[in-house]
């Protein structure tokens, strides 16, 4: 109990006090995140949080955690999280290749699963599938990790949306490995949930920092080792004694995972590289309904809530049926968005006029009289 409150603390007061020398720094070096055709915010803010997010975790972890009951696998978790947040980094700077970010995340993967032993040895009968073998493990955790990493990397596109997914999946692991007597595991999530606190103080819209890819993926990375924590844990499965343990995970982390598998299965079907950019992630989907920053990241934190909570209720049904509920009520959901929610319309007193050439469906109405010419943009 001390170990998981000293650990929320200290990441927090890191966390929250090394912001503003972040944000400082990021300014005095006109150090700040370009917008492009997935992101539309002031150019003038800093995507380097993530510095404070790792700082505060880390010496967190480093202080409060107990190396001797499970240093074996600790000290190949923190090796993880250097590595995947220099990645990181350097691509909020420089910029990556998507196919070097790839390969950094397929480094960290082969350390979590060949040395951390992070793998999935069951799929307690999911499509007629039980015990794996090492091989089969490998492949499933690889696979595993590298997409929950980057569906935080590719959620991270709207202010306080990411932290704030992640600080939900976070607090729902870490209450039940707390709950289950998993020391380690609930000083390790709730320690993150202390810094994404800290951080979405100064993320929430209007943002002041953004997280960047150093701590998107560094979140989706911690997500990752405590889902698979959380589905091969002795304790949890008894918790859950039907054997449920993936499909919980997987409400845990619904709106993230099921949203890069949809956008993903998207692009394929338009024989598109997985990894372009677009628009059809759900807050892209929200943003062209009207809705502005803080409304999307509400709406889909309150969805993400609720789809953990629709999981918990239904939790004593087969694995097979949990899923299929999962699928059905996030498909229907997003179905409901796109062909049944109108468009808001939304107008915007602009001092200069916009040439309807420059920005596509735009309407521009002169207002008079006036002193200073004076124009209503109307987004739809």
């Amino acid at each position: 109990m001390i170990q998981v409150v000293a650990g929320i603390i200290i990441a927090y007061l890191l966390t929250y006090f090394l912001l503003p020398l972040v944000i400082r720094i990021a300014h005095d070096n006109q150090l700040y995140d370009i917008p492009d055709e997935r992101k539309i915010h002031n150019p003038q803010v800093s995507s380097l949080g993530g510095i404070a997010i790792f700082t505060g975790i880390i010496l967190s972890l480093l202080l409060v955690s107990d190396f001797n009951n499970y240093n074996s696998e600790l000290q190949y978790f923190i090796a993880a999280f250097f590595i995947i947040f220099i990645l990181g980094l350097i691509d909020d700077i420089f910029f990556l290749k998507a196919w070097k970010k790839i390969l950094g995340q397929l480094l960290v993967t082969a350390m979590l699963t060949l040395k951390g032993n992070l793998l999935i040895t069951n799929f307690y009968g999911f499509l007629g599938v039980h015990q794996l073998t090492h091989i089969e493990s490998i492949y499933v955790s690889f696979f595993t990790i590298i997409l929950l990493i980057n569906s935080f990397n590719l959620i991270d596109g709207v202010d306080g949306l990411a932290g704030s997914i992640g600080f939900s999946a976070c607090l729902l692991f870490g209450t039940f490995f707390f709950i289950n007597n998993a020391a380690p595991y609930a000083v390790l999530a709730l320690t993150v949930c202390g810094a994404l606190l800290a951080f979405l103080m100064y993320n929430f819209p209007p943002a002041k920092i953004f997280m960047g890819d150093s701590g998107s993926t560094l979140i989706g990375l911690m997500c990752a080792i405590l889902a698979i924590k959380f589905i091969e844990s002795p304790g949890i499965q008894l918790y859950f004694n039907n054997y449920s343990t993936p499909a919980i995970a997987f409400g845990f982390l619904l709106i993230p995972l099921m949203d890069v598998l949809r956008v993903f299965a998207l692009r394929i079907y338009k024989k598109q590289s997985p990894l372009a950019p677009d628009r059809n992630h759900l807050h892209h989907l929200l943003q062209n309904k009207g809705l502005s920053h803080t409304e999307i990241t509400v709406t889909l934190l309150a969805a993400q809530f609720l789809f953990a909570g629709l999981t918990l209720l239904v939790r004593n049904l087969n694995l097979h049926t949990i899923l299929s509920i999962q699928f059905i009520v996030y498909f229907s959901s997003v179905f409901i968005l796109k062909k049944f929610i109108p468009v808001r319309k939304k107008l915007h007193i602009v001092r200069d006029e916009i040439s309807e050439a420059l920005v596509p469906d735009l309407k521009v109405y002169p207002i008079f009289p006036a002193k200073e010419k004076v124009s209503v943009r109307e987004d739809s």
